[in-house]
């Protein structure tokens, strides 16, 4: 969709994840309702070892690498989702910039007005359409 599917994924972009290790373990244990024996399950690891990575041991690279994954599965589509619920029912604002004004001489009143940047709130309803042309391969001129 070029500028417009650009600008989509520019919506979408999510904050990154936490480096440090307990936070990073903090998020797939509230996937699994706050059990560190069903994560541990999940990650293929004893249960002390996930009490130990809550508590900022750090996993080896093999290890820390899979729970990287797990949080990086779960992490964008949740955000992306919150974004896209939140432009649907709120609207969200449209930036666009473009010269405005007539071409003539120079030092007159008429020079074009290059870089002005307009900024629209845009209702929730063009938000669903837009990403509804998205999720349907549409091209930009749809």
């Amino acid at each position: 969709m070029g500028e417009i599917d650009e600008g989509l994924e520019r919506a979408e972009r999510t904050r990154p994840i936490s480096q440090s290790v307990p936070a990073r373990m903090r998020f797939p244990l509230k996937g699994a309702n706050g059990s560190t024996k069903a994560l541990a399950a999940d990650l293929g690891v004893s249960q002390r070892t996930v009490q130990r990575w809550l508590k900022g041991q750090g996993p080896e690279p093999a290890a820390a690498n899979a729970v990287e994954a797990k949080v990086r599965a779960a992490w964008q589509p949740w955000v992306k989702q919150r974004v896209r619920r939140d432009a649907e029912k709120n609207g969200f604002t449209l930036h666009i910039c473009g010269s405005f004004g007539f071409k003539s001489g120079p030092k007159s009143t008429d020079n074009p007005r290059d870089g002005r940047v307009l900024r629209q709130k845009m209702p929730g309803e063009v938000a669903r359409r837009l990403f509804a042309a998205r999720d349907a391969g549409a091209g930009q001129a749809e």
